[in-house]
């Protein structure tokens, strides 16, 4: 798929006009009116460009659009259009400056999503948009080129009753004849991928940050006790990074806003992140599935990827990268070092292992794997600052981000940025974690081991046990020496088989929710004295722990099943419903409980909200009970 973008939008270059390096397009004004019933949109934009040297037309990027008047300073003009791009021909004399009118139709194959709009609950109603990459041009004439900055202000006309989100600040709102038309406005250019808007039933928690910064955290009407969990830190996130960068949030606000059915986890449009409503969740389900690192990661993107822009795919690491490499820092002030450090030593063996089976990527590879860019390209920043020293990276960091504010950048601008700060040369930097396919293990493994007594001793224990992985005294006085949750869960993850004793579930009564969480998940069939344990298990506040403590309760212990299922019969568990499914499962073929309530259980797959996806699944597991019962 890639292969063929970059195929099309060469080809495309090769037959339009060249000239567009030679005009700046300073402001747009957007009006839309999205058709819900429709699913189309309705819209009209105003350009105003600047020419800079002499040229015969101006074009913009437009998927299949239904053009109704387009004109150029108020005046009819000779146009082109083939279905994807507009041509707008002219004399354009150099130092000219003109307003471009475009007045169209559309309905989008992608980048709108309308979602919803088919069943009978309106309260499900959404449209939003994903725009990341070369989208935004699906409903809107605009740039597919990430270098065309503008300064974007949109207009939004819907029916009265949704909110509207979008990005910028909102001016006002105008409501006449059950429509209302949201208007938005931008003060600083930004590339069109970043446009978005959202449209559907919304209530917010307001915050400001420490430097009078609003924060807008959209939630449905009915998840209001789902905005502490999920939004939880969100305040602390956004002071760390202004403090951390040492460079002001460079937009007006900050907003994020939850949809159902995202393609991703989040998209960091400029000053507006849509994230994926399976993020939005309760406090038993923080430790299983939280929003903290999405938060951080997209949120950090308002620096690395917005304010300043990658020139185009062959530095995606000053994106990705770097707003992962910052959200360490976030968590790390959040949950200190030991998790910072574990952190960065699973990403490590994960692209070791990559490397060794020859699937290595360079950082530079604008086809590479997102574990490359973010993973690698993080650690390239932990030993990019570990070389050049905190104070160094810093200053270069912020240079670079003051340079380069709302412009578009290279690799190679960054680190001339830091050489200029460290007055140092870094070519065998960029060679080694740059350009190279290979992880550079020994460095990494290095710096860890340096900083991290429980990773070190980790090491060292693993290494001894290699070939005695049944010696579970060692592994207990590395228990007992250690404060460490995440070293404790390393232990149990490579030595599960040393954990059947007695006295350690005696211990794990004592131990945090993560712990055990990690023993219900690693722990292998269960025998009677692991019985009491795990039935404390299904009272934890963590939907994953309850989720594998009652399969394994209901498989080890026939006789007790019915016990098992009324403890977590009212249950749903995390966003997927997790435990709710599983209860449903085992339920249906538990013979203990009457065909009645079989009945009424399967029923009640249709008065849940589950995805499609497991609905089928659902479907064909009925299947085979009925087979069964035949």
């Amino acid at each position: 798929m890639h292969r063929y973008l970059f195929l099309f939008f060469f080809c495309s270059f090769a037959i339009y006009p060249q000239h567009q390096e030679k005009v700046d397009f300073l402001d747009a004004a957007i009006e839309i009116r999205p058709n819900l019933q429709e699913k189309r949109i309705d819209g009209q934009v105003i350009y105003t460009f600047k020419v800079l040297e002499s040229v015969d037309s101006v074009w913009l990027d437009a998927k299949n659009m239904d053009f109704e008047k387009i004109r150029l300073n108020d005046k009819g003009i000779e146009w082109d259009y083939d279905g994807k791009r507009i041509v707008i021909r002219s004399k354009f004399k150099k130092k000219s400056s003109h307003k471009l009118y475009l007045e169209y139709k559309c309905t989008p194959k992608q980048t709108v999503y309308f979602i919803g709009l088919d069943d009978n609950n309106p309260e499900n109603d959404q449209v939003w948009i994903q725009g990341q990459g070369k989208y935004t041009s699906h409903w809107l004439p605009s740039f597919d080129a990430m270098e065309e900055k503008v300064e974007f202000d949109m207009d939004i006309t819907v029916d009265t009753g949704f909110e509207v989100i979008a990005n910028g600040i909102l001016l006002q709102r105008e409501t006449k004849d059950e429509v209302s038309t949201w208007q938005f406005d931008m003060e600083k250019p930004m590339s069109s991928y970043l446009l978005a808007f959202v449209i559907g039933e919304y209530d917010k928690q307001e915050l400001m940050s420490e430097s009078g910064v609003a924060i807008e955290n959209y939630f449905y009407p009915e998840d209001s006790l789902r905005v502490e969990p999920t939004y939880r830190y969100t305040k602390e996130i956004f002071d760390f990074f202004e403090e951390e960068i040492g460079i002001a949030y460079p937009w007006q606000n900050y907003k994020q806003v939850p949809v159902h059915d995202f393609l991703y986890a989040g998209m960091e449009n400029t000053g507006a992140t849509i994230f994926s409503d399976a993020y939005v969740i309760d406090s038993t389900a923080f430790i299983d599935r939280n929003y903290v690192n999405i938060n951080a990661h997209e949120m950090a993107h308002q620096w690395f990827g917005n304010l300043v822009t990658e020139k185009d795919g062959n530095h995606h690491w000053l994106h990705e990268g770097f707003a992962t490499y910052y959200d360490y820092p976030a968590e790390k002030n959040l949950f200190g070092a030991d998790h910072f450090y574990w952190k960065l030593f699973d990403t490590a063996q994960q692209l070791e292992e990559l490397s060794i089976s020859g699937k290595g990527e360079s950082l530079t590879d604008p086809k590479a794997s997102s574990l490359t860019f973010y993973e690698k390209g993080a650690w390239a920043l932990v030993i990019l600052r570990e070389e050049v020293g905190e104070e160094a990276f810093r200053k270069g960091v912020q240079s670079y981000l003051q340079r380069f504010a709302f412009k578009n950048v290279t690799v190679d601008d960054f680190l001339h940025e830091i050489e200029i700060a460290a007055n140092k040369d870094l070519n065998d930097f960029k060679s080694k974690w740059l350009d190279s396919n290979s992880f550079p293990w020994e460095d990494a493994n290095d710096f860890i081991t340096r900083n991290s007594s429980s990773i070190r001793t980790f090491s060292k224990l693993k290494k001894s046990l290699d070939a005695y992985p049944e010696r579970f005294d060692p592994i207990m006085r590395l228990w007992d020496g250690f404060s460490s949750d995440n070293l404790k869960v390393a232990l149990i993850n490579e030595f599960s088989e040393s954990f059947q004793e007695t006295n350690f579930y005696e211990i794990l009564k004592t131990e945090s929710q993560t712990i055990r969480q990690a023993i219900a998940f690693n722990s292998a069939l269960l025998n009677q004295d692991e019985n009491e344990i795990f039935q404390s298990f299904l009272g934890d506040k963590s939907y994953v722990t309850q989720e594998h403590a009652l399969f394994k309760l209901w498989e080890a212990f026939p006789e007790e099943r019915v016990g098992y299922l009324n403890e977590l019969q009212n249950v749903m568990g995390l966003p997927n419903k997790n435990v709710r499914l599983l209860w449903l499962t085992l339920a249906l073929v538990t013979p203990n409980i009457i065909p009645l309530k079989k009945k009424c259980i399967w029923m009640n797959w249709f008065t849940i909200p589950i995805p499609n996806t497991i609905q089928k699944f659902v479907k064909g597991l009925f299947s085979i009970y009925i087979k069964s019962m035949a």
